[in-house]
């Protein structure tokens, strides 16, 4: 956050927080996995990356979207549900793609009343 005014080119003032996890890593799951984690923003092109930074191209394909009102600490409820009920039930499978959240103008770390997106990659079950 601190650095996030030497981002000249971003699209909108939302936030991303993007979690690349292993292929394997919901089929046999471990709370101790590591997987990569960003904090992003979109820009309109990648011509003037902040030194430090790094760019980071979501591919496109097929995400379930959920609308999320809690305590941002308090969402590991929404994610299970999602997983382990939703998903499931629902025709499709996880896709091995990024998962992010959209933290826009509802967002407030730490508020009962914050509001955000999560977007899971899915893919039609085979």
């Amino acid at each position: 956050m601190p650095f996030r005014h030497h981002v000249l080119n971003a699209v909108t003032t939302d936030l991303y927080s993007v979690q690349i996890y292993p292929y394997d890593f919901f089929t046999d799951f471990n709370p101790n996995a590591e997987f990569g984690k960003w904090a992003a923003v979109e820009v309109s092109d990648l011509s003037a990356i902040p030194e430090g930074m790094e760019s980071l191209i979501l591919p496109g394909g097929l995400y379930a979207v959920f609308e999320y009102k809690g305590n941002p600490q308090d969402g590991a409820g929404a994610f299970s549900y999602i997983l382990k009920e939703w998903l499931p039930q629902s025709g499709y499978v996880l896709d091995n793609r990024p998962h992010f959240e959209v933290l826009g103008a509802k967002y407030k770390n730490g508020d009962p009343e914050s509001e955000e997106e999560i977007w899971i990659p899915i893919k039609i079950k085979a």
